[in-house]
């Protein structure tokens, strides 16, 4: 599980598994890194998928390593953790826009599989009404600027000014800060006091130079 006293680089996989691989291959082996089996990755691939890039952490680190599914789940709570439960994730993420029964659902499946439940509030403006009605909290809160939004309006930043209000209320819960594209917002994301900084773009968009990148956001920390 994760150590709240440390941080961590998140590093999102999309592409098709022989380049995932590929890609994983080049990592450093760094108990800093979290692997991410993405969302179009787990469409394609499914539990197969999650499962592979399971194993190939675990070669390339030599131990357990810490894998998130990103279900992005909306319903069925319950059967979507024990599906990533099985493919050997140790984590699964929750949109906090899905009914409110469906993320205590998940959040409580997820305490009983072993696994840390990640609420992601992409598009939630205010997260703290969303954790208010819940009946656990999760391990995480992902603070969410997604892809597209980004793209459309470049003036869009991610909430960074809400970490600490989070973590004022929740000291225990770690916040995660996704939608960071560059080494400046991953450490500016860290200067703020997040957790986790995850990132995509640059290592889909340049799966040749993952392990300057990854070095180059290690830094970060």
């Amino acid at each position: 599980m994760l150590n709240p006293k440390d941080k961590y680089l998140q590093i999102a996989f999309n592409r098709s598994l022989p380049e995932v691989k590929t890609m994983i291959d080049l990592l450093p082996s760094s108990e800093r890194i979290i692997i991410e089996a993405g969302t179009p990755l787990i469409k394609q691939y499914g539990q197969f998928g999650i499962a592979a890039l399971k194993k190939w952490w675990i070669a390339k680190v030599g131990k357990s390593g810490y894998l998130v599914a990103d279900l992005k789940c909306l319903d069925r709570g319950a059967s979507e953790v024990e599906a990533a439960r099985a493919a050997g994730a140790n984590a699964a993420t929750v949109l906090g826009l899905a009914p409110v029964e469906t993320i205590n659902a998940f959040i409580k499946e997820c305490a009983r599989a072993g696994l840390d439940a990640m609420v992601d509030m992409m598009n939630v403006r205010f997260p703290f009404e969303i954790l208010g009605q819940l009946a656990v909290l999760p391990a995480v809160v992902i603070l969410h600027l997604g892809a597209d939004e980004r793209e459309a309006s470049r003036s869009k930043r991610l909430p960074h000014e809400q970490i600490h209000r989070l973590k004022g209320t929740y000291d225990r819960m770690l916040i995660s800060v996704a939608g960071n594209e560059t080494e400046r917002e991953v450490r500016r994301a860290f200067f703020n006091d997040a957790d986790i900084a995850v990132v995509w773009r640059s290592f889909y968009d340049t799966p040749d130079k993952t392990a300057d990148l990854a070095r180059a956001f290690l830094e970060q920390i």
